[in-house]
């Protein structure tokens, strides 16, 4: 049982009739998630079979990774799916589902480019000492305490919306997501905004300064240091910023939809915002990761060009 009101099922009413278009969209769907499950399976492979990436920034790249895996695997066969459907419905117990795997994928996203900052803020500031701050226990600790805590974090939010009474089933979206469900509701949701405003502050607020006191760290030494101290903050720290940004734009934009009208936007350019976050990040990270830290870099072409190192 879902809540009082026996709601089954939801309507995704995002979704439009595109007519023999939705081929081409479902195609582009399909080669996007391809491209992402390959470029994150590969650098996961790269990572876990080659000892000279057996190194904290690397472990929580391949965490990373792993992520955008889960995260693909939750909404693109889901969007295929709808792409060629004629009737674009879901139950209720798929759709708390999709919203368990939409949120949980954020929230670990979220974390672990946080836990990233904090680890390129001891390599650049703390280079000596690195290894002992750093140590192979304190990256199992911070690797575990990212994935549990979303998990709590997405239980408790859950918890608090299964239970309302919702006096609609109709998501203007192409997707379930939870703000969209406590819209929906027509009792008393006090408990859910306090505890958005709760979490907000208590820990993505934390997370946003975390990551703003290390670069604000790391920008000093890179203006103080020597040549190869800025070198080397630019090479590890450029990709990081980039993912960091991208993702959080896309959260941004998100958000903004969720909470405020934009009706008067088109209805491509909403979809799109929507799914800017879920869907470019799996494929922004492999690339600019790939691109940009060297030894990845040199791994992959070896690998690709058939060279031995």
């Amino acid at each position: 049982m879902i809540n009082s009101t026996h709601v089954s099922y939801f309507k995704l009413a995002a979704y439009f009739d595109t007519g023999i278009l939705r081929y081409l969209c479902f195609m582009i769907v399909m080669l996007l998630y391809i491209l992402a499950l390959c470029a994150n399976v590969f650098l996961i492979v790269v990572i876990c079979m080659h000892r000279s990436l057996h190194e904290p920034m690397y472990i929580f790249l391949c965490s990373l990774f792993m992520n955008e895996l889960y995260g693909s695997t939750g909404l693109f066969p889901f969007l295929l799916i709808q792409i060629l459907s004629d009737v674009h419905t879901v139950s209720a117990s798929f759709c708390f589902l999709q919203i368990f795997c939409v949120h949980f994928y954020g929230h670990v996203e979220f974390f672990i480019l946080a836990v990233m900052s904090y680890d390129r803020y001891l390599a650049i500031c703390y280079p000596l000492q690195y290894n002992t701050l750093m140590t192979s226990n304190k990256v199992m600790i911070l690797t575990a305490s990212v994935w549990l805590s979303s998990v709590l974090g997405i239980v408790a939010m859950m918890s608090l919306s299964v239970p309302l009474q919702l006096c609609g089933n109709i998501i203007n979206k192409v997707y379930c997501d939870n703000y969209s469900i406590v819209k929906l509701s027509c009792s008393d949701t006090t408990v859910n905004n306090i505890y958005g405003i709760i979490y907000m502050f208590t820990i993505i607020f934390s997370l946003i300064v975390l990551i703003l006191y290390t670069y604000i760290k790391i920008l000093k030494v890179c203006f103080s240091g020597s040549k190869q101290t800025r070198q080397k903050a630019v090479s590890t720290c450029t990709p990081h910023l980039a993912s960091l940004l991208n993702f959080s734009f896309g959260c941004f934009f998100e958000i903004m939809q969720s909470r405020f009208n934009m009706s008067n936007l088109p209805m491509m350019l909403r979809i799109f915002l929507s799914l800017y976050f879920l869907t470019c990040q799996p494929l922004f990270n492999p690339v600019m990761y790939g691109l940009n830290l060297t030894k990845i870099r040199i791994i992959c072409k070896s690998l690709t060009l058939g060279k031995r190192k």
